[in-house]
Order: C-alpha cells, then structure tokens, then sequence
C-alpha cells in the first residue's frame, strides 16, 4: 500500500504558527489635541526639519533649538520659527507635549531626553525607537481627518508606501466633509436622540451625495442635503444578512461581505470563522458566539434561529456569519426560511465555500479533461433518521468527489465508495485548515483513507477529496518527485 505522504504549506518568510492564533496590537495610536500644546523640536538636519515640517500648519505652539547649527536660509521653510542657536534648558522643556529629537550625541540626546521626560512630555528620538516613548506615523493629513500608519518603528519606508496606496483612494475634499459634520454634530444630536437612528444618519450622509457635494467643494449645497436626511432621519427596521465567510482567509471574503461585516451591529458566528475574518469587522459590533463542533452543538439551531430574530427585532443589523458558504451544508436555507416565516427582512451574501478553496490552495483540479467530467459536494453527516446517499452514483469513475464533515466516517465512507465499484487505488487527499497559513495536505489511496485520517491527528476542519483529480496534489507531485529522483 503506498505510504500517505503529508505536507505543511509553509516559507521561511511567513513560518507556520504551532497554535494558530490572533495576533496582539503592537501599537496604538492615540489622537494628540494639538491646540496650545507646546512642540519642540531640536536639530538642525534634514530629520529635524521633516519633524518641524509636521507642525507648521497647525495650532501647536512651535519651538525649535539647532545646538548642531541651523540649516541654510533656503532649505529653511518659511513659516518656520526662528531657529534658537543653543542647547534647550529645563525651562524650556516645561510644559512641552511632544520632543523631538535629531543630534549624534548619544550622551547629550540621553541627558535631554531626561529633561522633557521630567517635565511630562513624549519623547521621540528621530531613527532610534528603542530610545523613544513613541514613534511618528506615516501621515495623510486631511485637515479635519488625519491617518496614520506605522509599523512600531521596525518598517518606516513601509509604513509610507502604505500611506501613499491610502492617500490615492482619498478625495481631496475629506476635510470638507469631516467639517460639516462637524458643524452640524450637535444639531443631529439634538434632533435626532435615538442612538442608532443618528448612526444610520451619519451612514446615509457619509456615503451619499451629501458627502460627494461636500468634497467637491459645493458646501450649501451638501449642507441643504444633510437637513433634507435629518428631517426624514428615524429607527430603522433590523435586518439580517446570512454571509459566507469562506474557508479562513479573510482576504476570499467577498467585497460585500467585507462592507455588510463593516456594517453589522451584532455578528452571530460559528467556529469556522477565525479571528482574522472577525478583525475585518466593526470593532464595536456585539459578537455572539454560537459554534458548533463534531459531535457538539454549544448553541441548537433552533436558538440560533430565535437569537437572530430577536436582534433583528431590536432593530439591529444582524449578520450571521457562516464558514465557507451558508447554502452548502451551511444550513443557510433553513435559516433563510426562519427569517422569512418570522417576517424579518433578510439577505443572503455567499461565500467562497471549502470545497473550492481548498482544492485551489492544494493545487487539485476539481474537474479535469482527461481525468473528471463531473464534481459532487456531498457530506459524510446524514440527517439523524434520513436516507443514505447514492453510492453507486457516487463511484463513477472520472468523477471528483468533495466530502464534507468526513473525517468521523472516512473508514466507512471509503468502504462503501469500494463495495460500490470505485477502485481502492483512486487517489484521495485530506486538506485541513485549507487556505490559512497553517493547511495541511495528506495524500494517499481510497484503500487507506481511514488510516490516513486517524494517523493525522485533525484538530481543525477538514475536506476529503476522491478521485483521479487528487493526484495533482501540490502533495503528491512532491513524492512523486522524490520517487523520481
């Protein structure tokens, strides 16, 4: 029997996690009110100059000290302060918010950092973060809206890339948008009470034509826009979205799903969705967690049905977020069918199901000219008390076959597929974890499927594929390779 040959996708770029799990914010970046806060920056290089130039448009009370020796008069930008000649004291470190620092000395840029760390202030010491209390983001400065990017100081020139990809996508006009709002904030807030209600205003005005006339520029106009949105301004009715958040990667979500997720209020998730689709979420957005595993209902369906209805009654935007695609073995459809006896409003945005993303990501051609001119999604898991399915039908030959939840039944899905005709020599493989950085492939033959699968030790979900298609497993062709050589 040929010997089942397993294969870990990984590189030396991005090495595969022991225990796959959400990664920790290294930074934060928090919002600095730059009204009469004292900024001082010394240096007179090109890096204390790129500092100085982050302050002058602003309203921060602005000091600037060369003890190196100020730069000439022509690199010098014109509404900079005049360059103090001298080495900053303790008085005139009191008070500052932010210090930026560019000198050689290590010794001098230690005893100043001291100094301003003693009168209260953050500390930035240009190109040396393990010597700063903080680093500078990359900026994209909109005037009422700024961004920032960083990457903890390990990546700068990354960090800007990332800034120019941003920038490229933002209308110049941001600003007058973020101003009228601004202006009209406490009127909305008066007018409209109700928490939610004034989150769906501020939706409508942001993504309609209110915010397109105000970045163009025409400010009556988009102002006149934003009353006629207030005057009609009420609670909405809930809703739900069912949406497939596909085999793990969150960049397979679909561009709906992504924008419904951004959307959502409240996501009622299974266990198939990891922490990587969530993160792409609204962060404020209530998370309900009601996973199921083999064997294992934490929450029954019929509850999830009555929680979903619920939230949506509450006049909550409810997205229930389904691994994979919620009409294949997803239980969508009777989900779906709750809503609408319930008479709750309800879409459905599908998601790019296992069977094809792990195929793709083990490099198996579900269906193939030479090899299958016919694919079947099929699950190992009857309905308790529901007929078996249609072996003979499914052993043909030139047929790739993709079961789902058969890990449990691998054994007796394979002896039934050989008493029904299909070859024990058919090539099968195992993806787990397909398409997240810590997939696994296992190949091997119809025969020793069941082995194959308990000698795997499967912690996380798991497809089964059958047929002559499986041979072109990134897996396979690698023993065949070695066999080769």
């Amino acid at each position: 029997m040929q010997k089942p040959k397993v294969r870990v996708l990984t590189s030396s770029l991005f090495p595969l996690p022991a225990t796959p799990k959400a990664r920790p914010m290294r930074v934060f970046l928090a919002a600095i009110p730059l009204e009469a806060a004292k900024i001082v920056i010394i240096g007179g290089g090109e890096p204390a100059l790129a500092k100085l130039r982050l302050f002058l448009n602003t309203p921060a009370e602005l000091l600037w000290f060369t003890p190196d020796g100020a730069p000439p008069r022509m690199e010098t930008p014109l509404t900079a302060p005049t360059p103090l000649l001298r080495t900053p004291d303790a008085g005139d470190l009191a008070g500052a918010r932010l210090v930026f620092m560019a000198l050689d000395d290590a010794d001098e840029l230690a005893r100043l950092g001291a100094l301003a760390r003693a009168s209260g202030a953050q500390v930035n010491v240009v190109d040396k973060p393990h010597l700063s209390d903080f680093q500078t983001p990359a900026l994209i400065d909109r005037d009422e809206v700024v961004i920032g990017v960083v990457t903890g100081g390990s990546a700068p020139i990354l960090a800007r890339d990332v800034r120019s990809r941003i920038e490229g996508v933002l209308p110049a006009g941001l600003a007058n948008v973020a101003r009228l709002a601004r202006e009209l904030r406490d009127t909305v807030k008066a007018t409209v009470p109700d928490f939610m209600a004034r989150r769906r205003f501020w939706e409508k005005a942001f993504r309609g034509p209110a915010a397109d006339l105000a970045a163009a520029g025409r400010t009556a106009e988009a102002r006149r826009e934003m009353l006629r949105l207030l005057n009609s301004a009420a609670p909405e009715q809930g809703v739900v979205h069912i949406v497939g958040a596909g085999p793990g990667d969150p960049e397979l979500l679909t561009l709906k799903a992504l924008r419904v997720l951004q959307d959502a209020d409240v996501i009622i998730h299974d266990r198939l969705v990891p922490d990587a689709v969530l993160e792409r979420a609204r962060r404020d957005a209530k998370r309900l967690y009601v996973g199921k595993a083999r064997g294992e209902h934490s929450v029954p369906q019929d509850q999830i049905e009555a929680l979903m209805i619920e939230e949506a009654r509450a006049g909550h935007r409810v997205v229930r977020l389904k691994g994979g695609d919620p009409f294949v073995f997803g239980r969508g459809g009777e989900e779906l069918e709750a809503m609408r006896a319930a008479g709750v409003a309800v879409f459905v945005v599908p998601g790019v199901t296992a069977a094809l993303a792990c195929a793709a990501s083990a490099g198996i051609p579900l269906t193939h000219r030479d090899h299958a001119q016919a694919v079947t999604f099929v699950t190992a898991q009857a309905k308790p008390g529901g007929g078996d399915a249609d072996w003979a039908r499914l052993a043909a030959p030139n047929h790739t076959l993709a079961i789902y939840m058969g890990v449990d039944r691998a054994e007796e899905t394979a002896a039934k597929l050989i008493a029904a005709g299909r070859l024990g020599s058919t090539p099968v493989a195992v993806v787990e974890n397909g398409s997240r950085p810590d997939e696994r492939v296992l190949t091997g033959r119809l025969d020793g499927l069941g082995a194959l699968v308990r000698g795997a030790d499967l912690n996380g979900p798991a497809l089964l594929f059958v047929g002559e298609t499986a041979a072109f497993s990134a897996a396979q062709l690698d023993e065949r390779a070695e066999v080769a050589a």
